[in-house]
């Protein structure tokens, strides 16, 4: 018998879901048979991909979120709740980035990358797991106690690479992040681990491989290529299902070898 992963009536909330990784993510945990919660700024993209989720025959719902805004964090949260249901998966994977030398990064600068990477991550992953929490305590109602909370990283908080230093740091405490959530999280059930993507082909940089500093960067890679989207699939459906319960803490590396 072929071995499978069923996430058939868990419910899955993911940041950044309006493109790249996060819609991706989203597509391949409702395939897998999860309730998806499509969470970002730009409605009108996840609008998009509600429609072709639902169109395959699963089930999404969309809410507004603006991970810099603790007060959207927790609107939004408790609305997908009223909506699906108690969230039992969270892919936190907001992020953004820039490129300069660490002497030309301006407070501003620092403030854009720090402010959704770290600062709107642990918010958004501290009022998911308040939830997990009391539902593990027995204080709120849900068929599922404990949860999984995947924390999307960087191999850039693993290897520091040049001209996104901020970047690099703000992966780095992503990582140290999940394994204090995953010490203090995971006696209540909740399992918190880290996926570090390494470079990764999705829409917002797709051109740039072509172009010849792309093609410089892709000559230094391991093996010579980039991975697409569906490359983490596997990993982000295991992260999410019962089957990781012995996973927990975890820094995973999905880089082709990268930051060996």
């Amino acid at each position: 018998m072929a071995y499978s992963i069923d996430l058939s009536g868990r419910v899955a909330f993911v940041t950044g879901a309006s493109s790249g990784l996060g819609a991706q993510f989203a597509k391949v945990l409702s395939a897998a048979g999860a309730g998806v919660v499509l969470a970002a700024r730009r409605v009108e993209r996840l609008k998009a991909l509600r429609a072709e989720i639902e169109a395959e025959g699963g089930d999404a719902h969309v809410v507004e979120l603006d991970v810099t805004d603790h007060m959207s964090i927790k609107a939004a949260v408790a609305h997908a709740e009223t909506e699906m249901g108690s969230i039992d998966i969270l892919v936190n994977n907001s992020g953004v980035s820039t490129t300069q030398r660490l002497q030309d990064v301006a407070p501003e600068d620092y403030d854009y990358v720090f402010d959704t990477n770290v600062k709107g991550a642990f918010f958004v992953a501290q009022e998911v797991g308040k939830r997990m929490l009391a539902r593990s305590r027995g204080a709120a109602p849900g068929s599922f106690t404990g949860g999984r909370i995947i924390n999307i990283a960087s191999m850039a908080g693993l290897k520091v690479l040049p001209q996104i230093g901020a970047y690099c740091m703000s992966k780095a405490a992503v990582v140290q992040m999940t394994r204090a959530m995953a010490l203090e999280w995971g006696r209540f059930g909740i399992n918190v681990n880290a996926l570090c993507p390494g470079y990764i082909d999705t829409e917002i940089n797709h051109s740039h491989w072509q172009t010849e500093q792309g093609q410089k960067l892709i000559s230094m890679l391991p093996r010579k290529r980039v991975g697409q989207p569906q490359d983490l699939d596997a990993l982000i459906v295991m992260l999410a299902s019962d089957q990781s319960h012995f996973v927990n803490g975890a820094v995973i590396a999905a880089d082709d070898g990268f930051a060996v």
